[in-house]
């Protein structure tokens, strides 16, 4: 009996090996959710974010729970000075017995690049400042998906804060609320320190969707109401989809959970929006989704697959950069690929669902590792995008390795605006010839 126990053993820990982790990594167990309280007066503004919409302009988004808050923000350059004021609206919604706050939207601009600001919500409560991205390359992303609110959370939101960066990237799952609503709330709290501070442009995930039969079938109705993104800027009729550009970067949101396929609005929408991209202004273009199209996880197999079925020839033809995507609870970086082999005019795919979610790592792939995978790992951590000018740009994977960060996967690449074999002739898909392949 012992021995069958050590075999057990010795084969459930062979299965759960991590892929391509140092010898000197030890996995860190799973952390409890952090709830994180409400301590200001009601009429304070609480769950401060800041997002991009249009050119120079930034949405201030807070809520509250006093009656008689105004929707506007005072601004300027000075701390506790404040130059400028800018009115907006606010909403609220009702999800079964639960009432938001009231929940307040101000655009505030046109403001300066590369300039830090100060602002306090409502005429009330603490000050707040926010840098706006810079006018001219390099521009920095932070990128972290499915992030939820753990200690893995924390401890991912503080590596991400310790290094600068201009804008955070979010493919899906923000909350992990999952009809809880006041886990809206304890989310909102608990990203503030660093929301507020730089603008978060995210999309939704699965965990976002919150339907329930006959009275919400359509769902998102949290989502929508507390994270408004520029979709309206952008010709999308759907929060859901959206894009936006960022110091010669195109940035599109796509949406995992709503109509994708031919002739859906989404669909056409991708379309034009592609169409209007000017790779001599724009040399680069990046796209997050939720549900990834390459993964070798056997977490979420084939999950994505409709989707890439019905759009990866559009993002193809019009040489998109780099996929990010979620869901998958882990890191994976593919080779730059299209149809399911390598292409060197394909984007490079990654999958970084692992910011902390409360459901745990997803620890299993398929073997052997398909050529196409040339990173692996199930761990927590986030993504550095650094885009060094119209050619070059560098990626980097950070793994929360105890309370430190630790760079464990990056590559440089350049733009294929950039390749004459690529851009803008459409090139068939070739096999791979090496892992090594210069991406």
């Amino acid at each position: 009996m012992p021995k069958l126990l050590f075999l057990f053993l010795f084969f459930l820990l062979f299965l759960l090996r991590p892929h391509h982790v140092s010898a000197h990594f030890i996995r860190q167990p799973s952390r409890p959710l952090v709830f994180t309280p409400h301590n200001r007066p009601d009429s304070h503004p609480q769950q401060v974010h800041v997002s991009l919409v249009g050119n120079n302009y930034m949405k201030v988004s807070w809520v509250t729970r006093g009656s008689g808050v105004s929707s506007t923000v005072e601004y300027g350059k000075t701390p506790g000075k404040y130059e400028s004021t800018a009115t907006g609206e606010h909403t609220s919604y009702y999800y079964f017995l639960y009432t938001s706050g009231k929940i307040h939207h101000v655009t505030i601009g046109p403001l300066d690049p590369a300039t830090v600001y100060y602002y306090r919500c409502g005429g009330a409560g603490p000050e707040f400042n926010f840098r706006t991205p810079p006018a001219t390359f390099p521009i920095e992303f932070a990128v972290a998906g499915d992030l939820g609110q753990t200690e893995w959370t924390s401890s991912t939101l503080e590596h991400i804060n310790a290094s600068d960066y201009d804008i955070l990237l979010l493919p899906g799952d923000l909350s992990y609320a999952d009809t809880q609503q006041p886990l809206w709330d304890s989310f909102g709290r608990l990203v503030e320190p660093y929301a507020s501070r730089r603008p978060w442009m995210v999309t939704q995930g699965n965990h976002e969707q919150e339907t329930f039969p006959i009275i919400y079938p359509k769902g998102f109705k949290a989502y929508n109401s507390r994270w408004p993104m520029p979709y309206k800027e952008s010709a999308s009729d759907s929060n859901l989809y959206y894009s936006f550009d960022a110091i010669g970067t195109h940035i599109i949101m796509l949406a995992s959970y709503a109509d994708f396929h031919v002739h859906s609005n989404q669909f056409n929408w991708l379309a034009k929006d592609l169409a209007k991209i000017d790779r001599s202004r724009t040399p680069w273009v990046v796209v997050l989704l939720h549900a990834p199209w390459y993964n070798s996880n056997l977490a979420h197999q084939g999950e994505g697959e409709s989707m890439r079925v019905a759009m990866e020839e559009m993002l193809y033809n019009s040489r998109v950069d780099v996929v990010f995507v979620g869901h998958v609870h882990a890191y994976e970086r593919f080779t730059r690929v299209y149809n399911n082999k390598a292409n060197p005019c394909g984007p490079i795919h990654v999958t970084i669902g692992d910011g902390g979610n409360r459901e745990g790592l997803a620890m299993l792939y398929k073997d052997p590792t398909p050529s196409i995978s040339l990173y692996r790992e199930a761990s927590f951590g986030h993504g550095r995008l650094r885009i060094l000018n119209d050619t070059h740009a560098h990626w980097s994977w950070n793994r929360n390795d105890d309370s430190v960060s630790v760079v464990a996967d990056e590559i440089w690449f350049k733009s294929l605006s950039s390749s004459s074999s690529c851009f803008p002739k459409v090139q068939p898909t070739i096999e791979p010839t090496s892992e090594k392949d210069e991406l």
